[in-house]
């Protein structure tokens, strides 16, 4: 039977379970969610491949790493700063008051502006940033979590031997840099979900490799790349990758809002099977 990998991303820590026992239980209720999404596409009389889980959070909640924020107040300057970049991605407001510039106001205050011109709750923004940002951050500040969690999916793709990789969230920066980094990993398709690799500042101008002329390199070896976001997914931004990287399909959805930005979700999505079948035929 086919297998593919999949990448988690931020808040997927497994306290007191072991990197194994961690990825055995994220890879279970990962399948039930792909067989959803199988359903929901109509291919319910298609196997199901089998998911090996590639985890790599205990990688970035190693002894240099802080306790989790639990308010905007708790963010370090440069978590904050990576925040703005968020915010700015999502549109800066407009009418500023006289004497007032984007970027100098205080976080909460710009925060509070850009969820009134968004329609969105200020809790809600609040709430994405300190679960988001610290971690994205976490792993693009520090060499040494950054390696550490590049050589967990590498070792998980190279002990699966799947050629289709699915990630999702900050696990699609992992995958990326890693698909770089590591020769030799036979990965042929990759399919991105809710991606904020093309996010300007915070991550996109962190990546390594570095963009050339505004634009991502191709991992080598790729053969398919399909990114799908969701139309209200707040943390894909840019939703298109397309127009920073050399993506083949763009595939847009509309679910939930209350469920935005889960794995669950995006797993759970017709689109995402569709898109993922014809890579496991037997």
């Amino acid at each position: 039977m086919s297998r593919v990998v999949i990448v988690h991303g931020v808040r997927n820590h497994q306290r007191g379970l072991s990197a194994s026992e961690a990825a055995e239980r994220l890879a279970s209720r990962w399948r039930q969610q792909l067989t959803a999404g199988y359903q929901d596409a109509r291919l319910g009389h298609l196997a199901i491949p089998e998911i090996t889980a590639a985890y790599y959070a205990d990688a970035l909640h190693d002894s240099e790493s802080q306790g989790a924020a639990q308010g905007l107040e708790d963010l370090s300057p440069a978590e904050q700063l990576a925040v703005l970049d968020w915010l700015s991605a999502l549109g800066m407001p407009d009418g500023l008051a006289e004497g007032q510039s984007w970027g100098r106001l205080p976080l909460r205050q710009t925060l509070d502006l850009v969820a009134r011109k968004r329609g969105v709750a200020a809790q809600t923004l609040a709430r994405i940033a300190v679960a988001i940002m610290p971690e994205v951050y976490s792993y693009l500040a520090s060499p040494k979590r950054r390696r550490n969690a590049q050589e967990a999916v590498a070792q998980a793709v190279k002990e699966s031997g799947a050629k289709v990789v699915m990630a999702h969230s900050l696990g699609s920066i992992v995958v990326y840099e890693t698909l770089h980094t590591f020769d030799g990993l036979g990965v042929e398709a990759l399919i991105t979900l809710g991606s904020p690799l093309g996010l300007s500042g915070a991550v996109f101008d962190m990546l390594d490799p570095a963009p050339v002329a505004g634009h991502g390199k191709r991992p080598p070896g790729l053969s398919h790349w399909l990114n799908i976001a969701d139309a209200g997914d707040l943390v894909a931004l840019p939703r298109r990758l397309g127009d920073r990287f050399p993506v083949d399909v763009h595939g847009e959805t509309h679910m939930a809002l209350a469920d935005f930005h889960t794995l669950d979700m995006y797993l759970a999505c017709g689109l995402t099977a569709a898109g993922l079948s014809p890579h496991c035929a037997p």
